[in-house]
């Protein structure tokens, strides 16, 4: 069995963080169904299920063809009220022949191939494959993203510019009793991570789906950050310009680091496992310490510039 998923995250495109009955009006993406929020670590709103019937070929390493048929899941979510994730996930089982639309519709998030399934193939052209006449989770996920990113309630003046990320991942069930979940993350380009997990048989899609969102959000956190520090150090500009650039980072973004927070207990050992490598929250650490380091160092150079405009012994006009 293989469940393969993608998750898009961007930033919300309005000035300000939504609140959270903004968050519920902008994701009621489904007439008649329920936005589901929770203000606990921080604010989060859910989306209502978005099905996507397919029938097409499925991705394959070794160039086979494998039809497959069955109905997409698709799911938004807004953190923070700042960033807005999408996020399309599918259990792929085999299947003998093809049957009528009522039955794949009546089990949604299942997709069921017509012809023998070879998982190891389909991770691999799924993983790596760029076929355009494959299933393309990537342009229902992106198409999802794209709708709430064009509400009528976003005014489209973020506060700052930041790439869409994408992490395409796959998981393998490890039939033993008690696996040992693991993740193998890739940076495959600037915008684009692949993930490869085992996870034990316990552990459904969903949950699965869960822990690949909360990666793909502290992810885009970090790749955000780490690309307005370049470019702040890129052009050479003093401490306090750079500060400056780096102001919206520190008023909208660094509250929002909670990695693991949303994950279900029974897969933290596998976030605890990219904790130590390659280290998310060591490498986040790391980067705010600068901040913090030139935002006192911006302090200091403003200082300086005071005290030399003042002549020593005369008071400071008020």
């Amino acid at each position: 069995m293989l469940t393969v998923g993608e998750v898009h995250t961007s930033l919300l495109q309005h000035s300000t963080a939504l609140a959270q009955s903004q968050s519920t009006e902008v994701l009621g993406l489904v007439a008649g169904e329920a936005v589901l929020t929770s203000r606990r670590p921080s604010l989060y709103a859910v989306s209502p299920d978005i099905r996507t019937g397919v029938d097409c070929w499925l991705p394959s390493g070794r160039n086979r063809q494998l039809r497959g048929v069955g109905a997409v899941v698709t799911r938004a979510l807004i953190t923070g009220g700042r960033i807005v994730q999408t996020s399309s996930v599918v259990q792929v089982v085999a299947g003998d022949r093809r049957r009528p639309w009522s039955h794949y519709l009546a089990s949604p998030g299942v997709l069921e191939t017509v012809g023998k399934l070879d998982a190891a193939d389909l991770a691999a052209g799924f993983l790596r494959g760029n076929a355009a006449d494959v299933l393309n989770l990537g342009a229902i996920t992106g198409r999802v993203l794209d709708g709430v990113q064009m509400s009528d309630l976003l005014d489209r003046r973020p506060p700052l510019r930041a790439a869409r990320t994408r992490l395409r991942w796959t998981a393998r069930v490890d039939d033993r009793p008690e696996p040992a979940g693991s993740a193998v993350v890739t940076v495959e380009s600037p915008t684009l991570r692949t993930v490869e997990l085992v996870v034990g048989p316990q552990d459904v899609p969903a949950l699965v789906a869960g822990l690949c969102e909360d990666l793909a959000l502290h992810d885009w956190l970090l790749t955000t950050l780490s690309a307005l520090m370049e470019l702040a150090v890129a052009r050479g500009a003093p401490a306090y310009e750079r500060v400056e650039r780096l102001r919206p980072v520190l008023e909208h973004l660094l509250h929002l680091w909670l990695p693991g927070a949303r994950v279900d207990p029974r897969l933290r050992p596998v976030w605890d496992r990219l904790e130590q490598v390659p280290g998310f929250s060591r490498q986040w650490n790391s980067a705010v310490s600068w901040i913090r380091d030139q935002t006192a160092a911006a302090n200091l150079a403003l200082l300086r510039d005071v005290a030399d405009r003042v002549p020593l012994g005369e008071p400071c006009q008020r």
